[in-house]
């Protein structure tokens, strides 16, 4: 069994003794030798997950670009997840853009609450530049419908390709930051993630951005991406995704996979770990199949902390079913400092 397998494995029996509380989110059946395996098993890219009245709701990446904006999915133990329709239709968390921003490209949802209501962080096309760019919506409702009359993007960097993967992140005092990665590889050039102070209500910027992260690493190859900011005491957790999150037909598995940094404060410095990547794709005879684990993003809930990502959707033998991204729940827990990703929750174990 290769090592990064065995550290899964055991990583999930570590975490067991990290819980801070029992999670009434049990499996449908024993668990099998898998240490991950998917909770919804449909195109649902980038997924966001956030605990609301007793159900957790989870947004994602339009799947179909003739669809939803912004799909969803509802669930009331974790493990078993179903679309949002309204009727026969998926329902759209955000039916109507802003006028910047052209339908069809809308990536990376992210859902914040705030002051007695729901702030959605998205990315778009804009019309005027055919660049990814940045936007924030509002609703008091977190099924939406949110809403923007903002005349253009949040943020969008032009001059570096554009502005993807908003992630909203409010610090012990209340101050609210945003980080994000500049588009750069759409265009030919390196990689940085960003970190911005926010305005008090979370719809605008403030202060100057600061760098938090480059892609200098081998494994994280032309890109990073997919910021995720956590406190840990008095330490900052840095997650973020790397290298290219396609599975190319002359690739035996996506290299996409996941990482970490640890910063001094929410605008750094920060410094990654030398341990990265902490999850990436195998193919394993007893740990089975994971292509391309990542765009992470951390929540909590049942009195503990969860992360949930995407990875791609397999076929028999490990092969590319070429039917988008499914999303995995798994507990996070630490050790010694560092994040330690148990075995994740299964839905129909076993079938």
């Amino acid at each position: 069994m290769r090592p990064f397998v065995m550290f899964c494995l055991a990583a999930a029996a570590a975490l067991a003794s990290l819980a801070p509380a029992a999670s009434t989110a049990k499996p449908a059946a024993p668990a099998p030798a898998e240490p991950f395996v998917p909770v919804y098993r449909t195109n649902f890219p980038d997924p966001f997950v956030i605990a609301h009245e007793g159900r957790y709701l989870a947004y994602a990446t339009n799947a179909d670009r003739d669809r939803a904006n912004v799909q969803m999915a509802v669930s009331d133990d974790l493990v078993n997840w179903a679309p949002v329709k309204n009727g026969k239709r998926l329902h759209d968390a955000m039916p109507v853009l802003p006028a910047w921003a052209e339908r069809g490209w809308t990536w990376a949802p992210e859902v914040l609450a705030h002051e007695g209501r729901f702030l959605l962080y998205f990315t778009a096309r804009e019309r005027a530049s055919g660049r990814q760019c940045t936007g924030v919506a509002s609703s008091t409702d977190p099924m939406g419908p949110f809403t923007s009359d903002a005349p253009a993007p949040l943020i969008c960097q032009r001059e570096l390709g554009g502005t993807i993967d908003a992630s909203p992140f409010r610090d012990a005092d209340g101050t609210l930051y945003l980080t994000y990665k500049a588009d750069a590889n759409a265009v030919g050039k390196p990689t940085d993630i960003f970190v911005q102070p926010m305005t008090a209500d979370g719809l605008g910027l403030t202060g100057t951005p600061a760098v938090l992260l480059t892609n200098d690493a081998p494994w994280e190859a032309h890109v990073i991406e997919s910021p995720t900011m956590v406190r840990r005491g008095d330490t900052y957790v840095l997650f973020y995704s790397a290298n290219h999150f396609g599975w190319e037909p002359h690739q035996r598995l996506s290299p996409y996979a996941m990482g970490y940094a640890t910063c001094e404060g929410p605008m750094g410095p920060c410094a990654k770990a030398a341990e990265n990547p902490i999850l990436h794709s195998y193919a394993d005879k007893a740990a089975g199949c994971l292509s391309g684990p990542g765009h992470q993003a951390v929540f909590a809930a049942e009195g503990r902390e969860w992360i949930v990502f995407h990875a791609h959707i397999a076929r028999g033998g490990c092969q590319n079913a070429m039917k988008g991204r499914q999303m995995y729940i798994a507990p996070l827990g630490w050790q010694d400092g560092k994040p330690v990703i148990g075995r994740s929750l299964r839905a129909g174990a076993g079938k």
